[in-house]
Parts: structure tokens; sequence; C-alpha cells
């Protein structure tokens, strides 16, 4: 993997508790891989563990969210020993949904298994959520989930995620959850 120096705009780092959020770098390829190849993790988003050519596609994509849109994704770490976690924030993805969901920031959070049942994806995506209300003014956002992932869905609700719609996406129903925008 190449690790040349970049000039790109500063993502913002974000910092809880217990965690920090920062930009991906080239050298977060083995970590998002890794997270992106576990068929634990993909089992209710894609249905099949990326390829490594797909996880640099989506390497690639977060990086570059933040240079076209102004938001994006980030890295979510532990604090006391910089292990990481999964992948949480903001896309700009244009999903082919109906009824459309263009024009509005989809928020995201994706844990390496061995982080689950410790409340990281609550904490990662309500700085990500609390970042989007100073940043992100006047757009609503929105998420989806399959709809057997209620850990997921619980998450969304307590970040004040409602349910709003459901979408027809990838063949199926998709439940959509929306938060009004600037809300605290």
């Amino acid at each position: 993997m190449f690790d040349l120096p970049v000039h790109l705009p500063p993502v913002p780092t974000l910092e809880t508790e217990r965690l920090r959020l920062r930009g991906h770098r080239a050298g977060d390829f083995a970590a998002v891989h890794a997270l992106w190849a576990d068929p634990k993790v993909v089992q209710l988003i894609t249905g099949k563990p990326s390829t490594e050519m797909e996880s640099q596609i989506r390497l690639l994509r977060y990086i570059g969210h933040w240079a076209a849109y102004g938001f994006g994704y980030w890295v979510v770490e532990e604090k006391h020993n910089d292990a990481f976690v999964g992948d949480v924030g903001f896309g700009a993805l244009m999903r082919d949904m109906e009824p459309s969901v263009s024009g509005m920031p989809e928020i995201g959070w994706v844990l390496s298994p061995d982080h689950h049942g410790k409340g990281y994806a609550t904490e990662a995506a309500r700085a990500a959520v609390q970042w989007a209300d100073e940043n992100i003014t006047g757009v609503s956002t929105f998420c989806i989930f399959h709809p057997d992932n209620p850990g997921s869905i619980r998450v969304a609700e307590k970040l004040g995620y409602s349910y709003w719609q459901t979408a027809q996406y990838m063949g199926g129903d998709t439940p959509v959850y929306r938060r009004s925008a600037s809300r605290t």
C-alpha cells in the first residue's frame, strides 16, 4: 500500500470519554479490510465479505468524502490503547432507493465484533451527530438497517432517529430512520 503525503483539508478529531474519532489514512487499510472481510460484520449489511479491492475502494471513499462534501467517516479507536474499533460517520452514498433519500447525509456505524456490547456504537455515533449538528446545518440525516438488526435500531433511537418510512432497497423492504436537522 502506498503511503505518500497527501494534502487534504484536515478531518476533525473528536474525542469521547473512551474513544477517539479521526480521519482515515492509507495505513488503516489492514484494519478496514479485516473489519469488512469479517462474515459476522457484513452478515446484515452486504451479506458477503469484502475483497481487498472492495476494502481499498471503501477506504478511498472514506478519505474522499471529506474533500468532496466536508463530512465523512471517522476511524473509531480506543483512547487508552489506539485499538481500531470500527468506522462511524456520514456519507453521500446516492443509494438507489425508492422513495429517494437524495440530498440527505446518511449516518452509519460498523464496529468489530470484539467491541460489540460495550456501548461504543452509541458513544461514537453520538459524537458524530453532535459534530453534524454544528457543521451540517439545516439538513436532516437518515440511516437504514436490515430489518433483523435491532441493535442498530436501538442505537439510532438513542441518537434521536425515528422511523420515517419503508423504502425498497436491494430488492427488499428497508426501514429508513430520520433525524431532523440540528436537533440536540
